[in-house]
């Protein structure tokens, strides 16, 4: 290719790895269909062609990526070595380019000098967003619009996922806010009325645990010296110090928010639309108290949502480390021991993996069809420990063939045990207290910490004789993810939720259709979630968080009987203490002044408030200006990872509270993993804030963020091995738009994201390519160049030209259809395609020639053609990447006066603007590429530089002369030719070296004078020996006796397929020889 001319930039630089999907785009509407327009069926051959293909150029691409690796390592060595004048200049022109000019926050930036010779994120994203925020075009208003009159198809609502206030984003995040971002760019392109809110979450037990942290640390102190109310103001004066770092990351991520609608969950008007919330719900009957089996975490001192109670997965007998216990407790094994049958000889022996709650038994049960023990029905067995004797049962949830077929049972520490024992009405025994510790329940281990139990109760067993034994056993261990303790199921008074009406409707609204889910294959989790949710415990330990509206009643009146703080009776909720009283004293019908409240001392689950998100950001229950506008919004985007935990509540709670979807689509997109697929972990130190990778960041840098964080000393070098691994030279500068541009690319739907950092760092190149590409057509147009106020077609246009306006038109249509269903990887597979191998590799190459002529008769032509793809290509790709558009937006003429002020804003690109897609001429100009390509492998492989050879193209026929005809000049200049002959019938001269296109076409490159025939005889004869003794070698190989029998089938095909290909690589050397060797006798 061109691009080795000091004058003009190098549009031909090595490409960056292309986005998931095909290279090349075709038009939608014929993509895979035959001639007929019928849907042609590959047969295995050509997948197994195309599969190779594809590999191939996946190990260019990696090829690539290596060669750029060592390039930056050669570089930064150098730098280091600081020697000779050379290396000092090279370190001088390594300066990163950034914007000096004096430009006030919120004004416009200076564009008027000329565009940087190279692309730096430093530069172009500077200044641009807080003049965005400033003109207001993220506001939904912007443009004089009247919120009070939008019809439906004219507004774009989407609400952020409120991140916790604690602590920064990572990638995780920023997948979500690049997708997000760039469909509310779309949509605002489009000319709706668009409202993305942001917000922050409360986060109740991960912010209390932080500051707690902090209080211990710098004073000694803990919550309960500081009392509720002063611990509380240390949290507000915590948050309103720490709190604005995510809103500067989402700013520095490019996200086009609407800043003065900003919320946070304890906001006053959020916490009393939660407050409002709790008291209807209760009212209704939809949250209740009740006694009921929940998930406790000792450390924490507090119930925790099943969202943050991790599983983790044992195979076997495995040691975990637990807080408080300074030996690892053994996990993943089967305890079986023996309860001796009441009254006999016999026993019944049963197994578990938690053998200290055994303490806690309330009964044996057996499978009612088990004949084993079927003479044993109505019988009991002798606790050990309690001086008691226990019922044995039967209940078909029983397994039979699981361990003996006998099973214990302890209602207040286990789910399944806790519905045994409310249908068979046993006693509910709590074991283990608040903080882990067995109770007088446990008699002589009264006192133990539950895990010293576990040793003590299995060694009085052994003394008892009855122990009978253990093995592994593969099992699921719960966790808290705050504290890392081992969840324990305990009994206790709380606050519920009634899911059942709610989930029953919002599993109703997806099988009608009403709300949509993208991708479908979520409706299973979904389903399966919602048709199998248990009540939802919404009461937490906390101080921090909405504490809850509801007061117990006390009445001193002997009238009327003591309330139990379980009966739900006795609980009035209310959003103040005076209305409390009123509602009781209606209640229990007595006069105000015998009332007594005490308001819980809890807080409710941080998943509470964030399930009315929608609308309470919006002022709910007062019907606001915003509430009528934006409510129900469009749209809710999040990752499937908390499609129950987020997504379920919020549409069951808005269907709840105000009888309407709060959204009518749910696009969920894939999780973010490492390069290795593993999950994003702090302990595997590949947790990586987005800033780190748009401003770049060195591994010293990446080990002090760890040592300032929360983990154990332990997991900070396993942490810190992991980064030297994944990034030996730190992550480089890359910039918002690569990064946005390569989790949109990566985003396919249904697979989850295996991201390598560094990978991130080829979208930078892309930008690179971008911004040489804008610079030199910007130099071709001039500066007295004015666009016509339409582009029309003149008549003039060359076959390369309308090929390229066809490639736009396709790109077009693609983004037209993408982006209504979210199929990112096609959106920037179409636009990555057109700049970079339709507009650079070939426009710009091809018309380069006549840009550098000045009175050109074609070139006021190319020029319109040239702006038109321009404009049209910054646009596409606008919502995806907003800084580098803008910034080359800002750059070009317009077509009239009154167009609008920023690309943001600018239409996008409407297919029926667009209407010069030409499938036959993309056919045409697909042969031409290859003629082209074929002929730069010929110079590649004679070592052709600066040599321009003269090409002769033997047709087939005069058809294919025909078709070709138009394309000589675009061919002579794309591959360095002095002249470009068709022939058909002619003979060609002596000393070509040739190259099959197809059985149409053949390339002769005429190499006679440009090489030395001996020097290339003297290196071909040598290669055709190597290449023989390579067959020779593989054909002896796949003789010998056996061979099909006893080789594996695979090897024998990659023997087959290397034979296959030295043969033909021998052949073509063979008429290579042939052509010099009648060169050396001419």
């Amino acid at each position: 290719m061109a691009g080795k001319d000091e004058e003009t930039p190098n549009l031909a630089d090595a490409n960056p790895p292309a986005p998931s999907g095909s290279a090349n785009v075709t038009n939608p509407a014929t993509s895979g269909a035959g001639e007929a327009g019928q849907l042609v069926e590959k047969t295995e051959a050509q997948l197994k062609k195309e599969a190779k293909k594809e590999a191939q150029r996946q190990a260019k691409l990696e090829k690539f990526k290596q060669k750029q690796e060592k390039q930056a390592q050669q570089a930064q060595q150098e730098n280091k070595s600081g020697e000779g004048k050379k290396d000092k200049k090279k370190k001088v022109e390594k300066v990163a380019i950034v914007y000096d000019k004096n430009t006030p926050p919120g004004e416009k930036k200076d564009v008027s000098g000329a565009l940087p010779d190279s692309y730096s994120p430093a530069y172009v994203e500077a200044s641009w967003y807080s003049w965005w925020e400033k003109q207001g075009f993220f506001k939904p208003e912007y443009g004089g619009r009247d919120l009070k009159n939008l019809k439906e198809d004219e507004l774009f609502m989407i609400c952020i996922p409120p991140p916790n206030v604690t602590g920064s984003l990572h990638l995780g995040h920023a997948l979500t806010n690049a997708v997000e971002d760039a469909l509310v760019r779309w949509n605002r392109m489009k000319g709706k009325a668009c409202l993305w809110n942001p917000g922050c979450d409360h986060a109740g037990i991960a912010t209390q645990v932080v500051v707690e942290k902090k209080l211990w640390r710098e004073k000694k102190l803990t919550r309960h010296d500081l009392g509720r109310d002063k611990f509380i103001e240390e949290v507000w004066q915590w948050k309103n110090e720490k709190g604005g770092r995510i809103y500067d990351q989402l700013r520095t991520l490019g996200s086009s928010m609407d800043w003065d609608r900003a919320c946070f969950t304890m906001d006053p008007k959020l916490y009393s639309a939660v407050q409002e919330a709790f008291v209807r719900m209760h009212q209704n009957g939809t949250i209740y108290r009740s006694n009921r089996l929940i998930n406790w975490s000792c450390t924490l001192k507090s119930a925790i949502s099943d969202i943050e109670v991790e599983k983790k997965e044992l195979t076997g007998r495995t040691y975990l480390a637990v807080p408080g216990y300074e030996q690892k407790i053994e996990f993943g094994v089967l305890v079986d021991f023996a309860y001796k049958v009441e009254g006999s000889d016999e026993e019944l022996v049963v197994a578990t993996t938690r053998i200290e709650t055994m303490l806690g038994d309330s009964a044996v049960a057996v499978h009612p069809d088990d004949d084993r023990y079927k003479h044993l029905h109505g019988k009991r067995v002798v606790h050990p420990f309690r001086n008691c004797s226990l019922p044995i049962l039967c209940d078909d949830f029983v397994e039979m063939g699981f361990g003996t077929g006998a099973v214990k049972i302890t209602p207040a520490h286990d789910h399944t045990d806790y519905l045994v024992g409310k249908r068979h009405d046993l006693e509910f025994l709590n074991v283990i207290d608040d903080d882990g510790n067995i109770t007088e329940v446990g008699g002589q281990f009264k006192g133990m910490r539950r895990f010293d139990a576990r040793r003590a109760v299995l060694e009085a067993l052994k003394e008892k004789d009855l122990y009978r034994g253990t093995k592994p056993n593969p099992m699921v261990v719960p966790t808290c993810s705050r504290s890392k303790d081992i969840v324990e199921p305990l009994l206790k008074s709380q606050w519920f939720v009634d899911c059942r009406e709610m989930a029953r409707r919002a599993v109703e609204v997806v099988e009608d259709g009403t709300l949509k889910i993208i991708p479908e294959m979520h409706k299973k989790t979904w389903y399966s979630w919602l048709r199998n949710s248990r009540d939802w415990c919404i009461s937490r330990q906390l101080w921090w968080g909405h504490r809850i509206p509801a007061y117990f009643v006390t009445i001193n009146d002997p009238s009327v009987p003591a309330g139990e703080e379980t009966d739900n009776n006795y609980w009035i909720s209310a959003l103040s203490q005076e209305e409390a009283k009123r509602k009781a004293a209606e209640r229990f019908k007595v006069t105000e002044d015998k009332i007594s409240l005490e308001q819980d001392e809890d807080v409710l689950d941080t998943w509470f408030s964030s399930g009315i998100f929608p609308f309470s950001i919006f002022g709910w229950p007062n019907q606001t200006d915003d509430l009528a506008a934006f409510y129900p919004g469009t749209l809710l985007e999040t990752g499937h990872d908390i499609i129950f935990f987020w997504v379920a509540r919020m549409v069951m709670m808005s269907l709840t509270l105000n009888d309407v979807l709060p959204f009518t689509e749910v696009y969920l997109h894939a999780m973010v993993r490492d390069a290795h697929g593993r999950k994003m972990s702090k302990s595997l130190g590949n947790v990586i804030d987005p800033v780190d990778v748009i401003k770049g960041i060195t591994l010293e840098e990446l080990h002090k963020i760890l040592e300032q964080g929360n983990l154990d000393p332990k997991e900070v070098e396993k942490a810190k091995k992991g980064q030297k691994e994944d990034y030996p030279n730190g992550i480089p500068e890359c910039g918002t738009d690569a990064l946005r541009f390569a989790l949109c690319a990566y985003t396919s739907q249904g697979r989850d994201i295996n991201l390598d950092v560094l990978r991130v760092q080829g979208y930078r190149f892309f930008c690179n390519k971008m911004w040489n590409a804008t610079k030199f057509a910007m130099n071709a147009l001039g500066d007295n160049f004015v666009p016509s106020p339409a582009f029309q077609l003149s008549g003039s246009e060359t076959p390369v030209d309308m090929w390229l306006l066809s490639r736009l038109s396709a790109a077009v249509k693609v983004c037209e259809q993408g982006w209504p269903v979210y199929d990112f990887p096609a959106i920037t597979t179409a636009i990555y395609a057109f700049w970079l191998y339709d507009l650079c590799d070939v426009y710009l190459e091809y018309t380069k020639p006549l840009l550098q002529t000045p009175d050109a008769p074609q070139l006021g032509v190319v020029r319109q053609i040239l702006y038109t793809c321009l404009d049209a290509g910054l646009r596409l790709i606008s919502p995806i990447m907003p800084f580098i558009s803008e910034e080359l937006y800002q750059r070009l003429p317009r077509r009239t006066s009154n167009e609008r002020p920023s690309i943001c804003v600018t239409p996008y690109p409407l297919a029926q603007d667009y209407p010069w897609f030409s499938e036959s001429l993309e056919k045409d100009v697909e042969f031409v590429q290859s003629i082209i390509n074929k002929a730069r492998s010929l110079r590649s492989d004679y070592q052709l530089n600066k040599e321009k050879a003269e090409l002769y193209l033997k047709c087939s026929d005069q058809d294919i002369a025909t078709l070709l005809t138009p394309y000589t000049d675009t061919i002579q200049t794309l591959t360095t030719s002095s002249k470009v002959i068709l022939q058909v019938k002619d003979a060609l001269p002596a000393g070509c070296a040739m190259a099959t296109v197809s059985d149409k076409c053949e390339v002769h490159m005429l190499l006679k004078g440009l090489v030395d025939p001996s020097k290339e005889l003297a290196k071909l004869k040598q290669r055709q020996t190597n290449l023989t003794n390579q067959k020779d070698r593989l054909q002896k190989a796949m003789e010998v006796d056996g061979y099909l029998t006893k080789v594996p089938q695979k090897v024998q095909e990659s023997n087959s397929e290397k034979l296959s290909q030295t043969v033909n690589e021998i052949d073509t050397i063979t008429e290579a020889i042939r052509m010099f060797e009648s060169l050396s006798t001419s």
